[in-house]
């Protein structure tokens, strides 16, 4: 699977040994360069669970072991109106 602008990904270490700890995220491009088979360099945000960017980051990761990343999307609930009965 090849990853593009802004499909969110969970990175495990299925994609490299260094994501012990799972993380989401968020791409920003895919690089052209030349690296072993089956092998990329991404540029994304680290995302929270609440899906906000907390760090931006270039990983090299092995393709194969990308996995689609789901985003929980919650209602704010700052500006809600009673609705009269």
């Amino acid at each position: 699977m090849l990853p593009k602008t802004g499909d969110v990904l969970r990175v495990t270490k299925a994609a490299s040994v260094q994501f012990v700890q799972p993380m989401l995220f968020r791409v920003i491009r895919v690089h052209d360069w030349q690296t072993y088979d089956g092998w990329a360099w991404l540029d994304g945000y680290q995302l929270n669970a609440a899906g906000d960017a907390v760090e931006r980051r270039s990983i090299f990761v092995q393709l194969q072991g990308l996995q689609p990343g789901c985003v929980k999307v919650t209602q704010r609930t700052a500006s809600r109106v009673p609705v009269p009965a």
